[in-house]
């Protein structure tokens, strides 16, 4: 680390930090705090009131959540909220901002980015989904071509679903593994994580376990409790266990006494922070071959990657759960998916931005 530097992170709009509203950004940027800091870095985070997290200044923003994005149509306009907890966080970042050497969004939303021509302080934009509507598609697009080098993603997989001839930097994700602690004699259960939302692909992993009799626990925020029922009428006899969302200790403790995570995405994930906390835990993932799980798991050694959408591989690739090394898995992720890899990657990529930025 060549010097200590200033950070503002501005943190998802549409749930406190801790709320598991904000999915897998959340764990992200508590991730993050943490790799930074471990690197002597000082972190504050402009975060919707009720926020919790540690080792970061906390600035609590008043105002009313913004609707999520992944629950939108793809030419749904540009929506501000009255009293918008976004608009109030970057009122807030552009009075603060010469205290700080480098800004990171983290909000998936047009607004920061076409703000980012208003500050002086470089603004880093950690995009946390892939292409939903045009509307981002153009922000992306615009600070690609006025800022280039600030706009930063999980993998190719997610990149690959905006407009072509764009830069990014790939980011990847990490976990704090002595979090997670490793189990090799795994119950018969199967354990699936993730917010409940029809995008997740829920009832697959539900109907694979009533196909296979395999108690499947659930675990994560209930976002759409019309969508969970109708999984729960359409599968009478699945033996399902809904556990709702827990913190990172009880997570854990859970899942590490499971055969197998099922990941189950109807859409392209942009990375799937579920699957290494499952890999932490030594226990081995079927997911479908789309998005960032893809890239994840090394099929056959970490996992099993089945055909997007088939219920007939998805079963399939629970029956090879028990060829999967779990020692192996666990190992896999403390090489590509710890803490000191992840603030050097992002830490590289600031120091980037910094230096590129112009000189006022």
């Amino acid at each position: 680390m060549a010097r200590c530097l200033k950070l503002l992170f501005v943190s998802t709009p549409v749930g406190p930090l801790g709320s598991g509203l904000g999915g897998g950004v959340e764990l992200t940027v508590v991730n993050l705090v943490a790799a930074l800091t471990q690197r002597g870095h000082q972190v504050a985070i402009a975060a919707p009131e009720s926020s919790h997290i540690e080792a970061a200044q906390l600035i609590q923003i008043p105002g009313t959540l913004q609707p999520t994005a992944h629950t939108q149509w793809r030419d749904t306009p540009a929506i501000m909220v009255d009293n918008a907890v976004l608009a109030n966080q970057w009122t807030y970042a552009h009075q603060i901002q010469h205290s700080y050497a480098l800004i990171v969004n983290f909000a998936y939303d047009w607004l920061p980015f076409y703000l980012t021509s208003f500050f002086d302080v470089p603004i880093a934009h950690f995009v946390s989904m892939g292409s939903l509507s045009r509307v981002m598609d153009r922000a992306v697009t615009q600070i690609h071509e006025k800022f280039p080098g600030t706009l930063g993603a999980y993998t190719q997989a997610q990149v690959d679903t905006f407009p072509k001839g764009l830069t990014w930097q790939l980011l990847s994700s990490a976990i704090d593994l002595s979090q997670y602690a490793y189990c090799d004699t795994p119950g018969p259960d199967l354990v699936w994580l993730g917010r409940i939302s029809p995008e997740k692909g829920l009832e697959d992993a539900v109907a694979a376990a009533q196909y296979t009799h395999t108690p499947l626990k659930i675990l994560g925020k209930l976002e759409n409790a019309d969508y969970w029922q109708t999984i729960q009428q359409s599968y009478p006899n699945a033996p399902i266990d809904y556990l709702g969302f827990v913190n990172t200790k009880e997570l854990q403790a859970i899942v590490r006494g499971c055969r197998g995570l099922l990941m189950t995405p109807r859409w392209v994930e942009a990375f799937g922070n579920v699957a290494i906390e499952a890999l932490a835990c030594g226990v081995p993932v079927v997911a479908y071959r789309r998005g960032g799980p893809a890239e994840i798991i090394d099929h056959g050694k970490t996992g099993w990657l089945a055909e997007p959408d088939n219920i007939e591989s998805l079963v399939n690739g629970i029956q090879q759960l028990d060829h999967i090394d779990r020692h192996y898995c666990r190992q896999q992720a403390e090489t590509n998916y710890s803490l000191p890899a992840l603030g050097e990657r992002f830490e590289n990529w600031f120091e980037t931005i910094i230096e590129q930025a112009p000189q006022g």
